[in-house]
């Protein structure tokens, strides 16, 4: 018993050193059965990773069948990257539509991706549990938003506007006043 304790603290200590953990790992299977093998330290900055492995202490595979196999190793390079440099609150409101203003130079280029993948990043980060990089893809959206008129957002996001002229034109006139702030 007292071997598991000293067992323990070296995984611990493994795991403050961030790479290297011991060679601890779990697999993270995505929606297609694909397996990635990630450091235990890594994976664990998911919370529903960290819940389904400390449920079962023996389980070294986490099944994620929402997340598909390119959006998982997208969020692993995320997970990999920001085990060894902890990402930094997102101000909000965002001072800037430009990321580079936002967040760290990693970060913005990180989420310089197209429009599908940023909303499976969203979808992953928030099934994964991991308020980092939901927040920073959510300040992506948000960038693509800010200082557009209407029309412009509907163009960026494909969106149909389902208003007649005349239901727009109430709507407009119900929220004037967000449109001086």
């Amino acid at each position: 018993m007292a071997e598991d304790g000293v067992e323990g603290l070296e995984e611990v200590k493994g795991l403050d050193e961030g790479q290297d953990d011991g060679g601890e790992s779990l697999k993270l299977v995505s929606q297609e059965q694909e397996k990635f093998s990630v450091p235990r330290s890594v994976a664990l900055q998911s919370e529903l990773v960290k819940t389904m492995a400390e449920g079962d202490e023996e389980e070294k595979e986490i099944p994620l069948p929402n997340v598909k196999s390119k959006v998982l190793a997208k969020v692993i390079q995320y997970m990999t990257y920001h085990a060894e440099n902890p990402s930094k609150e997102i101000e909000k409101p965002l001072k800037s539509a430009n990321m580079g203003d936002v967040v760290s130079p990693w970060d913005a280029e990180f989420v310089n991706v197209d429009q599908e993948l940023l909303f499976e990043l969203i979808l992953a980060a928030n099934y994964m549990d991991i308020k980092p990089l939901l927040d920073l893809t959510c300040a992506k959206v948000a960038s693509m938003i800010k200082g557009k008129e209407p029309e412009q957002i509907r163009q960026t996001f494909n969106i149909q506007n389902d208003f007649t002229p005349e239901e727009e034109a109430a709507v407009r006139a119900e929220n004037k006043w967000a449109e001086e702030s």
